[in-house]
């Protein structure tokens, strides 16, 4: 059987519990009205950032070690699919299109054929690559040039029209999904990841560390639980605070 990188499992669990942790701030501040004010200004949007960064970049750094990537990409994509479903019908004002679910399921599937021509290009070239494209391409949901508040000029507006250039990251102006992460600029990031996986697993003394249990063995567990958990963390947490609500809690 092969040996597990068990370090993995923990980053993930970790990150997963963070996320948890989040989005039960977000639905006391949003739901339930809960004056936070760090949380809807720098300090949240960072928190939430963070999740998101860790999630993509060890998701593509996975990708070298995982085997049935058709497989496990269909199904991810399938759960994604099914979330839009779920809360098209039952929470349209909160309807998830294009979530993460979604675009980690498309990414897993567009490496299949890519992986070819990436295994090509030197680590070290498609990481400097991946994430300069990143920083280049991470506003153009906003129709901007540019990372975060550094601009290098505005997007042409005819791209963002229709469904498909939505899901590509350019948003029509009538969009809106509460979980919108299209194809650009998160596949470079997830290529970051990619190539993250060839610039460090050469060293054994990369492999011995992630070889390393942390001292909570639930972390490892949530982390190779983490799909199951991500589709049912929101609903629980939903039923604790509707709990609380009635118990008169909250």
């Amino acid at each position: 059987m092969k040996e597990r990188y068990v370090l993995l499992d923990s980053i993930r669990g970790i990150t997963l519990l963070s996320m948890i942790l989040y989005h039960g701030m977000f639905d006391l501040v949003e739901i339930y009205g809960l004056y936070v004010p760090w949380f809807v200004e720098r300090p949240g949007y960072i928190w939430q950032q963070s999740i998101c960064w860790i999630f993509i970049l060890l998701s593509g750094f996975c990708w070298n070690l995982g085997k049935r990537h058709l497989k496990r990409g269909l199904v991810i994509s399938a759960w994604g699919l099914l979330i839009t479903g779920v809360t098209y019908a039952f929470m349209p004002s909160e309807k998830i299109l294009f979530g993460i679910l979604t675009f980690t399921g498309t990414a897993m599937l567009l490496l299949i054929p890519l992986s070819k021509v990436l295994e090509r290009i030197p680590s070290w070239m498609g990481f400097a690559g991946s994430f300069l494209l990143f920083g280049l391409t991470r506003n153009v949901n906003r129709g901007i040039w540019g990372f975060e508040l550094l601009h290098f000029g505005r997007v042409p507006k005819v791209l963002y029209r229709g469904l498909f250039m939505t899901f590509l990251g350019f948003p029509d102006p009538e969009f809106f999904s509460g979980d919108y992460f299209p194809l650009f600029p998160w596949i470079f990031l997830y290529l970051t990841g990619y190539f993250l996986y060839g610039m460090f697993m050469k060293f054994p003394e990369v492999k011995n560390a992630l070889r390393i249990h942390l001292p909570v063995p639930f972390l490892e567990a949530a982390g190779r639980h983490s799909l199951l958990l991500y589709l049912l963390h929101q609903p629980l947490l939903m039923l604790v605070f509707t709990a609380a609500d009635v118990l008169k809690i909250l």
